[in-house]
């Protein structure tokens, strides 16, 4: 059985006390919308600090992605202000075991061009399991310091949920530079628009990185879309300055260890893959070190292929690495046996045949061949979620 799906039914048998860990982080309404509807990316960036910090410290906060379908389902308007009742009822179609929500207040008359203005934020956190309203947390402040403001809320809201997990709040600011507005408003504005409109999307988020070297979460952003597109040398760029402290910093390692191997660079994909499964030991970290070892001919790369393999084998990947790291040391039966196990999991797999008939007929592996050397399958996708959400869970 996959790690994943191991996990995944531990955290089935769980106590409900882990169910209060599963938070959905909903925008906050913009009291001035009416009038001032330019300012409503305040309430999407407040939502995506509380949502960043919350992952980042290993509690599931339930994506943006899942939020939007939800609000899509249940024909609720992201600009309208939500009752208790919508609220909770938001958190219960998600299956959140607490809701945070909220509102803001800026003035109008002076936002648009002083960074004076003032203004007020209110966060309220639903526990839905206890069906009753927790603390509400409150911020005045002036806009130029949104992101202190944002800040200062999100460790508050951290610690209501889980106080356990919650470093001081001098640890976290530490952790966590404060973040220029106008860097923060255009990678809200990347997020809220549409995926279809990739190049708005990459114009923001290039915007946000450039206007703040300390902004993490832009870099993610955009690694990931030109990993998407397979322009790993573009993506090395921005996945290499993604920070420590961001939620996203082991998957953006991870896809910036397979634009390493892609660039040829396979000495920095091991030591990226090494550390990742040091903290993360996913079948595809495990997968992804070995194939990288494989290209330095490295015969461990066997043993690595089958660790992977033992975690998943169902997947027809790691059944055709391991025969193929086995055929390279010359290992034809068993490496016959691996590739045998591949087809009937992907019948129409032509290069697994081929390799087969190379186990059968005794070819050897030739340093260079064209035909042969290079043909590790690496995997991209990275779900570490469940993981970390175990993690933090033996942590109490």
């Amino acid at each position: 059985m996959p790690l994943r799906n191991v996990i995944a039914a531990i955290l089935a048998t769980a106590s409900c006390a882990f169910c209060a860990d599963t938070v959905a982080v909903l925008p906050l309404f913009n009291i001035n919308s009416a009038i001032a509807p330019d300012l409503n990316w305040i309430g999407e960036s407040a939502a995506e600090t509380i949502h960043e910090t919350l992952t980042s410290y290993g509690i599931l906060a339930l994506s943006r992605d899942d939020r939007v379908e939800v609000y899509r389902r249940l024909g609720v308007k992201p600009e309208v202000l939500l009752t208790r009742a919508t609220v909770m009822k938001i958190g219960q179609t998600l299956d959140a075991g607490q809701v945070v929500f909220g509102d803001y207040t800026i003035d109008p008359a002076t936002s648009a061009a002083a960074m004076k203005s003032p203004i007020r934020i209110v966060v309220h956190v639903i526990d839905l399991k206890k069906l009753k309203e927790a603390q509400s947390f409150e911020q005045d402040g002036v806009l130029e310091n949104l992101s202190q403001m944002e800040m200062t809320l999100a460790w508050q809201v951290l610690r209501q949920i889980s106080p356990t997990s919650a470093a001081s709040e001098e640890v976290f600011r530490r952790e966590r530079p404060a973040i220029r507005v106008d860097a923060m408003e255009s990678y809200v504005r990347g997020l809220m628009t549409p995926a279809a409109n990739a190049d708005q999307r990459m114009k923001f988020f290039t915007q946000a990185a450039r206007l703040d070297d300390h902004f993490s979460q832009p870099n993610y952003a955009l690694g990931r879309m030109l990993f998407a597109k397979k322009d790993y040398r573009g993506a090395i760029n921005w996945l290499a300055r993604v920070t420590r402290a961001d939620s996203h910093y082991m998957e953006a390692s991870f896809l910036l260890g397979i634009c390493r191997y892609y660039d040829g660079d396979y000495d920095s994909a091991i030591r990226l893959f090494r550390m990742i499964g040091d903290e993360v030991p996913l079948n595809e970290v495990f997968n992804n070190l070995a194939a990288a070892l494989s290209r330095r001919n490295d015969a461990s790369a066997a043993a690595g292929f089958q660790k992977a393999l033992e975690g998943d084998e169902g997947d027809p990947d790691y059944w055709f690495n391991y025969g193929y790291a086995l055929w390279k040391l010359g290992q034809y039966a068993k490496a016959a046996d691996q590739f045998r196990a591949a087809l009937q999991r992907s019948p129409d797999d032509t290069e697994a045949t081929s390799f087969l008939g190379r186990c059968l007929r005794g070819d050897p592996y030739k340093v260079g061949d064209p035909k042969t050397d290079g043909r590790e399958r690496i995997k991209t996708s990275f779900e570490d979620s469940a993981y970390r959400q175990l993690r933090a869970e033996l942590k109490k």
